[in-house]
């Protein structure tokens, strides 16, 4: 099966994606994570203002089959939460790189960035 890995972003080996956008870096789980947990029913997302660290937990994701952690590509303040997912969390199995982002943090080393792994690494790893 073949899955969706853009090339603009960065991926944790825990299945997160992180894409910087003027000086932000916005969050969300990949196509291969979102299949594997199957139809989301739930998403736990931290406040606005909070801290979190590189590779820290950010929050929990739950499926009809699973639950899972999520978290962070880089350490920072959290600047955004997609509201839109606590009403529809299925946004994440239906657009995981759009509508169905996470958080947007504000870095506090965009140099972590170069840490994660590229998409052709994350298309290794999940093959």
């Amino acid at each position: 099966m073949s899955f969706d890995v853009p090339s603009d972003r960065r991926y944790l080996e825990s299945h997160e994606w992180a894409l910087e956008t003027n000086g932000t870096v916005r969050v969300g789980i990949t196509d291969f994570a979102q299949d594997e947990l199957g139809d989301v029913v739930f998403v736990e997302l931290p406040d606005e203002g909070e801290s979190v660290t590189q590779e820290g937990e950010f929050g929990i994701v739950e499926s009809i089959k699973a639950v899972s952690d999520l978290y962070a590509p880089v350490a920072g303040e959290v600047v955004a939460v997609n509201e839109a997912l606590f009403d529809a969390p299925e946004l994440v199995n239906g657009d995981p790189f759009g509508e169905g982002w996470m958080l947007e943090i504000d870095p506090d080393d965009a140099a972590e960035l170069e840490e994660l792994l590229s998409a052709a690494e994350y298309e290794d790893q999940i093959a």
